[in-house]
């Protein structure tokens, strides 16, 4: 009895907020979500029902109240009497509320169903719809940054570049194409377009220098340099694949997905790339200088990358096939680069 007098009140309590907001939210995870227009619709009904029995039994027990203070009954025999006339209304009330046929548990489902899929649906097959819909291949462009320390291999005997080259990086950013095969495959084809900018810094004060008749070349400068990157830009274009290792997923209804941004990944592709420019800038006593011009970098490169991630922190490795200068300047010099990536989802 309590019981019901209590889930009654709470449903009158929904009612009040509904007629006196006209939203109403139930809390199924950390967020506030709200509530289905046909949840919403139920609910104000059976509390509009409940209300109605309410006051018509509460009329009737007044009357016969009424009747009762009009016997001039002594103090415990109207007491007892009352209590008589509340528990037989009380049980009338009950039996009339539970005759509604108010079905929880359905209203419940509902609500489920609503807050998974910002939805209502009526029937079993409509929500397997709507789950094979939200839990899709992962195929979308995301953002990319990435920073990468970069030294110059060589199998020959130093030459002047390898003796005197300081530090080197490799600067990137741009668009990841992600084509997961499968819903529930952890394999994905992996491509994009990227910016990337590789810049070159001397040691021991000397800077690179370019003539008709000897092309390019290292040079000492007569002074002390605060500053001297030779920096070259690419358009660069990978192509690979990549595995997911994180477990299958039940999205509800039998359905099985694999949350292609989270887990641990790794990656393998090739790419290559077209030069946009080379600038060669120098700083020392005589001011700063900047030279775009022909310093016979590479116009084109290409390599192969391996990638090892968790969730959007990646750990990369990039090796050139290509030398990094073209003909026979600084022989066989090739990029190897080693960075940290962000993706941006």
């Amino acid at each position: 009895m309590i019981k019901k007098l209590i889930v009654m009140g709470m449903v009158c309590l929904v009612s009040t907020s509904f007629y006196a907001q006209k939203k109403f939210n139930i809390n199924l995870s950390k967020k506030d979500t709200e509530v289905s227009p046909i949840v919403k619709e139920k609910v104000e009904e059976y509390a509009t029902k409940i209300n109605a029995i309410i006051q018509e039994e509460k009329k009737m027990m007044g009357e016969e109240l009424e009747v009762l203070k009009s016997r001039n009954l002594d103090t415990a025999d109207f007491n007892r009497e009352k209590a008589q006339i509340a528990d037989r209304y009380s049980e009338k009330m009950d039996k009339r509320i539970e005759d509604l046929g108010f079905d929880l548990d359905e209203v419940i489902q509902k609500q489920v169903r609503y807050s998974l899929l910002n939805t209502d649906v009526n029937s079993n097959e409509e929500l397997k719809a709507k789950l094979l819909k939200k839990f899709r291949p992962t195929r979308n462009l995301t953002g990319y940054f990435s920073y990468g320390v970069m030294t110059l291999t060589n199998n020959l005997p130093d030459n002047e570049l390898d003796k005197n080259i300081g530090y080197a990086n490799n600067l990137e950013f741009g668009l990841k194409l992600n084509y997961q095969l499968s819903r529930t495959s952890p394999w994905a084809v992996i491509s994009g377009l990227g910016f990337s900018w590789r810049t070159i810094r001397m040691d021991n004060n000397m800077l690179f220098t370019k003539g008709p008749e000897y092309g390019v070349a290292l040079e000492q400068y007569n002074g002390n340099l605060s500053k001297n990157k030779l920096r070259t830009g690419y358009i660069m274009v990978p192509l690979g694949m990549q595995y997911n290792f994180s477990k299958l997923k039940n999205g509800g209804m039998d359905i099985q997905y694999r949350n292609y941004y989270r887990g641990f990944k790794v990656g393998a592709n090739v790419y290559g790339g077209v030069k946009m420019t080379t600038n060669n800038i120098v700083k020392g006593n005589e001011g700063e200088i900047r030279n775009k011009g022909n310093y016979q970098v590479n116009p084109f490169v290409y390599g192969a990358q391996l990638t090892f991630s968790y969730n959007s922190i990646s750990v990369f490795v990039k090796k050139d096939f290509s030398n990094f200068f073209k003909d026979n300047y600084f022989k066989n010099d090739k990029a190897l680069i080693f960075g940290v990536s962000i993706g941006i989802e």
